[in-house]
């Protein structure tokens, strides 16, 4: 392309201006650049002189015309009356040519078609059996007409001529362009290249200080990006968020991935001693490591009913460390974010009023990383606080729940949690797998926790939870959790991931 660009700017040196460029003969070649191929070599020269200013041009916009397979042959080898009357004898010279035999010299296509036309021209007539020449020479008009094409992109003989062949699909029609070419603010015979970029050696040796530097073309088109997809994760999450809104629930707010000891585990009367704390189990903040205070009443009565029990508890009967407390972890499941709405609600002015939530968002726990577990996971979960409600109430909460998702066969299996008492745990029967399996837990939260709350004892909270990774993996085929939460996940895979229906 080089020796492109150095003939345009000679010719502009010479000639002040290039008014078409179809004029110009390119190296190597010894006809003017009048094809649409030799063109394009010219813009791509211009493009690139443009870029830097050293040239502008303008476009000239033309409509030209090129053979086709079957024009190429023709302007090659005549048309096709035109080689039929060629294999036949003269009238009285010779034996008359039989269509089997003209097939046999010409091919069937050609001797067919030819036939025809040669027949319309008078160029030659039928004689007993078969086919002799009418005169003795003639002029293929069509052969002439396809290297004029071919040679100049159109006819002398106009529009019509042209429509002609292109009926006959001997020709296409072809956009094509030439350009004007005028001398840049940078013109030079130099074809120096300026630099694209600037480098640390650059700035090192300070040789940025003098160099040229290609401008900017903020004009320029990008590489398409693709369309958005939701991961699979997502996909699955907003089907359980539209179960959830169907039952008539509403999304809590549970953007606080930090909380304290307290609100994580104090205020669900899970004691300063359980196994749960332990840094194999949670993960702990060094910077800052304390929370601030939290609120001073509510703070006394949770510690008196962990230290010395109440709302028909003995407590834990074990020292109460305020230290403890306001230590900061990750948390460790929403319900700490349950555990500071349903004070509000408890404590809210004009009094209590039956409730239904839910949220959906990541946890934090320290455990060892394989196929099912990652250090951070997705728990959904789902609150019901009125008054009188029971034991057959969660349970009911769970069918129409989980028949929603398509689950139908359910079992539940009595378990203890800390906070809720009685607990279940849930289990489905899973066809694929031919057995129970455990899919979400489940209680009513205890006295121990609500009425420090300040909730009556007629009020009760129904609460269940359930992870969202599982379900995931379970309807789209995965088998190992890594391939569908972190650095191995396949962006193909998540484009072309299907919608999931419960």
């Amino acid at each position: 392309m080089e020796a492109v660009q150095e003939l345009i700017l000679k010719t502009l040196d010479s000639e002040g201006t290039i008014k078409d460029t179809r004029n110009l003969i390119l190296p190597g070649q010894t006809t003017p650049a009048n094809s649409h191929d030799a063109q394009l070599t010219i813009l791509s020269a211009l493009n690139s002189l443009a870029s830097r200013e050293m040239i502008t041009y303008t476009t000239h916009e033309i409509q030209s015309h090129v053979l086709t397979p079957e024009g190429a042959q023709i302007a090659l080898e005549g048309s096709h009356e035109a080689r039929v009357w060629a294999v036949l004898q003269m009238k009285g010279e010779g034996k008359p040519v039989t269509v089997k035999q003209l097939r046999q010299k010409v091919g069937d296509d050609i001797a067919k078609v030819g036939q025809g036309n040669a027949f319309k021209n008078g160029w030659i007539e039928k004689e007993g059996d078969g086919f002799v020449k009418k005169i003795p020479s003639i002029t293929d008009a069509t052969q002439l007409e396809m290297r004029e094409v071919d040679s100049t992109g159109t006819l002398n003989a106009g529009e019509k001529a042209l429509a002609a062949l292109r009926k006959r699909k001997l020709i296409t029609q072809k956009k094509g362009q030439w350009f004007t070419v005028h001398k840049g603010t940078n013109f030079s015979l130099s074809l120096e290249k300026p630099e694209t970029e600037l480098t640390a050696d650059m700035l090192a040796s300070g040789s940025w200080k003098t160099a040229t530097f290609k401008k900017y073309n903020f004009e320029a088109l990008g590489i398409p990006p693709n369309g958005g997809a939701l991961h699979p994760l997502l996909k699955v999450r907003e089907e359980f968020r539209q179960i959830f809104f169907e039952m008539g629930f509403a999304e809590m707010p549970t953007s606080s991935f930090v909380e304290s000891s307290f609100w994580n585990f104090d205020t669900l009367f899970v004691p300063q001693q359980h196994p749960a704390r332990d840094l194999q189990d949670t993960f702990y903040l060094s910077d800052p490591a304390l929370s601030l205070d939290p609120p001073r009443g509510y703070y006394e009565r949770v510690a008196k009913v962990h230290e010395q029990g109440g709302c028909g508890s003995l407590g834990y009967r074990a020292p109460w460390d305020p230290h403890e407390s306001r230590r900061l972890v990750l948390r460790t499941h929403t319900t700490a974010s349950s555990s500071r709405l349903l004070r509000e609600i408890a404590t809210q002015p004009g009094g209590f009023k039956p409730t239904k939530l839910f949220s959906i968002d990541r946890v934090f726990r320290n455990e060892a990383i394989d196929a099912t577990h990652l250090a951070e996971f997705h728990q959904v979960e789902g609150v019901v606080a009125d008054y009188g409600i029971t034991l057959g109430d969660l349970i009911g909460f769970m069918s129409t729940f989980f028949q929603k998702m398509g689950i139908h066969d359910l079992r539940f299996k009595p378990a203890y949690n800390p906070y809720t008492e009685p607990s279940m745990e849930i289990f489905a029967f899973h066809p694929m797998l031919n057995k129970w399996v455990e899919i979400g837990n489940s209680g009513m939260f205890r006295p121990e926790m609500l009425e420090p709350m300040g909730f009556p004892k007629d009020i009760h909270v129904l609460g269940w939870g359930l992870g969202l990774e599982r379900p995931t993996m379970i309807r789209y085929g995965i088998n190992n959790i890594r391939t569908l939460v972190g650095h191995r996940v396949s962006i193909e895979g998540v484009e072309k991931a299907a919608a999931v229906r419960f």
